[in-house]
């Protein structure tokens, strides 16, 4: 019997991630945990960081679950956010599998 492929999900993220949206986030996310996911970061003009929490944390559950946690065509405002609070893609992104 062929082995099947994990179940995969996308999320794109919202241009704005500030406090109201990180709740929003949170909700998404968990919805799509026990799935390996694709988060499309292309959109996203200004991170908080409190967002930036909620997808840490989601970036270790997954990795917790043995599932994939893909952030893809990350915005320049994305990438600067990171650097700026000092979050590394190695914090955000759990190693594919």
């Amino acid at each position: 019997m062929a082995a099947r492929k994990a179940a995969s999900g996308k999320l794109a993220l919202a241009p704005v991630l500030d406090l109201n949206e990180a709740s929003v986030l949170h909700g998404q996310l968990m919805s799509m945990r026990g799935k390996n996911i694709v988060i499309d970061a292309s959109a996203v003009e200004r991170a908080g960081v409190q967002c930036v929490q909620v997808l840490v944390a989601g970036a270790a559950a997954w990795q917790a679950d043995n599932k994939s946690f893909l952030v893809e065509k990350a915005s320049d405002a994305f990438e600067t956010t990171m650097q700026l609070i000092g979050i590394s893609e190695a914090n955000l992104v759990a190693k594919e599998i």
